[in-house]
């Protein structure tokens, strides 16, 4: 049977959408590994705790826009913070101890958020109510605005990476470590300012997709699951790999899901990954070696 053409575009549509904010959450996590080489189980519940932190916030001000930079900010500090206490002393460990650490906090956040916000799902409300036409739908412009706004924290990622000076001591502590260290960057900071930015990324994408589809305290394994996937597919520890990974997963999920339901298309990504692992370990889109 055809699929009808305007089903295709407006799924096309969904899957940029849902992509930028798992290429938010991802970009993050892909930072975060490719510096620190710290496998982070935790990732998904700083997404929880944003989401929790700018409805709270939101409660408070009544401004969506000072929640979401509430959010960053607070959570990204605790990412700091998380980094110089718990995971520091584990840089260069067996991979085995940062995942344990990692998954150990993951679960005490959980049960942080459980006691602080209950387990009711908490729904922001979207600072653009707006919708315009797309063939037979009213599709709301806050979707739009979502996808664009997480383009822009990438984009300003990217230029801080590029040409800012911390950005720089980052990229030289990726390439060698003991060799920026030698050159007299203060690498433990580097570390710590990283881990920070990796959270405060992961805190904007919870408050984004808040007035999507709620906040809860067990969302963050869904989206430590999904980001972990992506980051495999587009190659560990390559940021632009992993937001070509993004788009390209939710993509064909999105697709699948005109002929299967949105929970079997799911297994779509699974299979890519299954795959990727076996004809292209390095990932998807990692540029071959000439």
């Amino acid at each position: 049977m055809a699929i009808p053409f305007d089903q295709i575009v407006i799924q096309t549509v969904n899957g940029l959408v849902n992509g930028m904010i798992l290429a938010l959450v991802a970009s993050g996590l892909t930072l975060i590994f490719g510096i620190m080489d710290i496998v982070n189980f935790a990732h998904g519940e700083l997404v929880m705790l944003g989401g929790f932190v700018g409805a709270t916030t939101l409660a408070i001000t009544g401004s969506f826009w000072l929640a979401l930079a509430v959010a960053a900010l607070i959570i990204a500090l605790l990412g700091a913070l998380l980094q110089a206490t718990a995971l520091r002393p584990l840089v260069g460990r067996d991979p085995l101890t940062t995942i344990l650490a990692t998954f150990g906090i993951s679960l005490v956040l959980q049960k942080y958020a459980l006691w602080q916000w209950g387990p009711s799902a908490r729904k922001l409300q979207e600072p653009i109510t707006g919708q315009f036409g797309l063939f037979y739908l009213e599709y709301p412009w806050y979707r739009v605005l979502t996808a664009l706004l997480a383009a822009a924290i990438i984009g300003a990622l990217y230029l801080f990476l590029r040409y800012g000076k911390y950005g720089i001591w980052i990229r030289a502590a990726t390439q060698d470590r003991v060799m920026a260290q030698a050159m007299g960057i203060p690498v433990p900071a580097v570390h710590a300012v990283v881990f920070g930015i990796g959270a405060g990324m992961a805190a904007a994408s919870g408050v984004l997709f808040g007035p999507l589809g709620g906040v809860t305290q067990t969302m963050g394994a869904d989206f430590t699951l999904r980001a972990f996937i992506v980051v495999v597919v587009g190659g560990m520890g390559n940021l632009g790999g992993s937001i070509l990974a993004s788009i390209f997963i939710s993509l064909i999920e999105a697709y699948a899901a005109l002929v299967v339901s949105p929970a079997q298309a799911v297994i779509v990504s699974f299979v890519v990954l299954i795959l990727t692992q076996l004809f292209r370990p390095t990932g998807l889109f990692v540029p071959t070696p000439k």
